[in-house]
């Protein structure tokens, strides 16, 4: 506000002129209305004018309308209306639709539609556009159209409006729809039309109508703003093009704090870490959202010890993260048994009050299981407000895999109590507790319960639970027949179960037979032909073992220094590999 302006109001206030609408306080008026840091100045010199003016309560209302209350607009339009006895005009009712839209209030909004019929000022294209857009933020799509189809003309705002209003109410099909009948009525549309448009495009899963929009955008010259930048960066970067992403990120004259995050994103879904860093590194700033993209990319790819040291930058930068941030790093500490980082986040999602919904109690009790805490993993779940079926599976693997099959096994009949259907995850959980208590009838119970009781078709993992379930009790040939039998070809896991229970129980033939199969599917593991090569040593079948050891040169595998005998996952060939994949519900993606 310049202080010519203070000046004037001074003035007026001081030659009483103030609350004479027709002297030149209406510019004070205006001055004080362009900003919201003066909204409440405006009030106060419009207060205190005498029988305002049509024009000054426009004035008002409109200020009102954009501001952070646009409430107030609909109290002072009801103001103007029963006490002050103004029909309003043509400029009234686009603000007070405006402010109705921002607050969602329908009946306001139906009533003063009904007054624009009355009065005749729905033949005005701005009051049209007005109402278009209020019905469309209502998600009232058919007003919106109702509305639309009965304008006598129409420009670019009016369909905008109704193109939005689809938007709004999800109705994507619709969108490109009404783009089609735009293009059709010879208008090209601008930066807000393509927004709505490309998003469309993204929800149905539409490429190549998002690649015909592109073209249409580059055709007819349309300006690439920030938000639609930042939208088409956002649709490249879901298909992996993030070579499109850039040159858009690149030509962009202007970037905000999301234009960097959607393409950090972006590199982070197709594993480009180098350039996702890079990107981070050259932000002007950084918020949560950044640190997060950055935290996920690393856990997504595997570097879990990254995507702890870069929590504890982020922590160091005094950045407050939010659940989506703790659930990624607690991912991350359970797959590294990083105990001590992940109980200090669990702490401080405590002391801040993080909001701990289910998927990030499902982290937590995740991490807490996979380091051999499970004690603390059993209060987590104690303590949740809500839980699901992936809370459930957690619990009964994590207690399995730490050696408490029988807490597991109970588990499994308390959730089938409380009515929660068992999940492909909670088999799995309770086919390793079998295993671990080497309850081989109850585990085949369990195992085929799963389509005949819960119509859930076993998958890859369950099938080598039981064969892990019975190479664990001895029944070694059983488990080979088990896998004869299985109704889809058998991964390199399961034939390594069955080696390494082979070699423990000297059947030869048997490991035979495991190791041509883990050959051939899986050639370059060095760990197939040294735990073969271990199971003719101590058979004392030496020329099999220089056998083995020749095949691995031929095949230009080394052995890996310092071990002399093969784990699995770290689990000595045992199923409990398959434990990880339980949280696969649980796994947050950012948007």
């Amino acid at each position: 506000m310049t202080e010519c302006v203070r000046a004037l109001h001074a003035h007026l206030i001081r030659t009483h002129l103030h609350t004479d609408p027709f002297s030149t306080i209406s510019h004070v008026l205006l001055s004080y209305a362009l900003s919201n840091n003066t909204i409440l100045k405006a009030n106060l010199v419009f207060n205190q004018i005498q029988r305002p003016t049509l024009s000054l309560w426009n004035l008002i209302i409109r200020a009102w309308a954009h501001s952070p209350q646009p409430s107030q607009a609909i109290r002072i339009y009801h103001l103007m209306y029963s006490q002050h006895s103004l029909l309003g005009n043509n400029l009234t009712y686009p603000f007070l639709f405006k402010a109705c839209a921002r607050v969602s209030h329908r009946s306001c909004g139906q009533l003063a539609h009904a007054r624009v019929m009355k009065l005749g000022f729905s033949s005005f294209i701005v009051v049209s556009n007005a109402l278009v857009h209020m019905y469309g933020r209502f998600g009232h799509s058919e007003y919106a159209r109702k509305v639309f189809d009965e304008m006598p003309q129409r420009d670019l705002v009016s369909w905008n409006s109704l193109i939005c209003g689809y938007g709004q109410c999800k109705m994507f099909r619709e969108v490109l729809g009404g783009f089609e009948a735009m293009k059709a009525a010879g208008l090209k549309g601008d930066a807000v039309t393509m927004v709505k448009v490309v998003l469309a495009c993204c929800s149905l899963g539409e490429w190549g109508a998002a690649d015909a929009v592109v073209k249409h955008i580059e055709e007819n010259e349309v300006m690439i703003d920030v938000y639609l930048g930042n939208t088409l960066i956002d649709m490249y970067g879901r298909r992996g093009l993030v070579d499109r992403a850039r040159q858009v990120f690149d030509r962009m004259r202007q970037r905000n704090m999301v234009s960097w995050n959607a393409m950090i994103m972006g590199y982070g879904k197709v594993g480009n870490l180098v350039a996702a860093q890079d990107l981070f590194n050259a932000m002007p700033q950084r918020d949560v959202i950044s640190w997060t993209s950055m935290i996920t990319a690393y856990s997504q790819a595997n570097q879990f010890t990254e995507a702890v040291r870069l929590f504890k930058e982020m922590m160091e930068a005094k950045v407050k993260p939010d659940e989506i941030t703790v659930t990624s790093v607690l991912s991350a500490c359970a797959h590294i048994g990083s105990l001590d980082v992940g109980e200090a986040v669990h702490e401080y999602i405590r002391k801040y009050d993080i909001n701990a919904d289910v998927y990030l109690g499902n982290a937590l009790i995740d991490m807490y299981c996979k380091c051999g805490v499970v004690e603390k993993a059993l209060e987590v779940f104690k303590d949740m407000k809500k839980k699901d079926s992936v809370s459930w599976s957690s619990v009964i693997a994590g207690l399995a895999v730490n050696g408490f099959a029988d807490s597991a096994l109970d588990f499994f009949s308390q959730m089938l109590r409380e009515g929660v259907k068992p999940s492909h995850g909670a088999f799995v959980g309770i086919l390793l507790a079998c295993a671990h208590a080497g309850l081989v009838e109850k585990g085949l119970e369990y195992f085929q319960s799963m389509e005949k009781v819960y119509g859930l078709k076993p998958e890859m993992k369950h099938y080598g639970c039981v064969v892990d379930l019975l190479s664990r009790s001895g029944n070694v040939q059983r488990a080979y027949e088990f896998i004869e039998e299985m109704p889809m070809a058998p991964d390199v896991i399961v034939w390594r179960i069955l080696l390494s229970a082979s070699q423990v129980h000297g059947n030869i033939p048997l490991a035979e037979i495991a190791t041509n199969k883990l050959l051939e599917l899986d050639p370059s593991n060095s760990g197939n032909y040294v735990l073969s090569s271990n199971t003719y040593a101590g058979s004392n079948r030496w020329e099999d073992v220089i056998k083995m050891r020749g095949l691995m040169e031929e095949s230009n595998v080394h052995k890996p220094s310092g071990s002399s005998s093969i784990e699995i996952n770290g689990l000595n060939g045992s199923l409990d590999s398959y434990s990880v994949k339980i949280q696969e519900k649980s796994k947050v993606t950012l948007t």
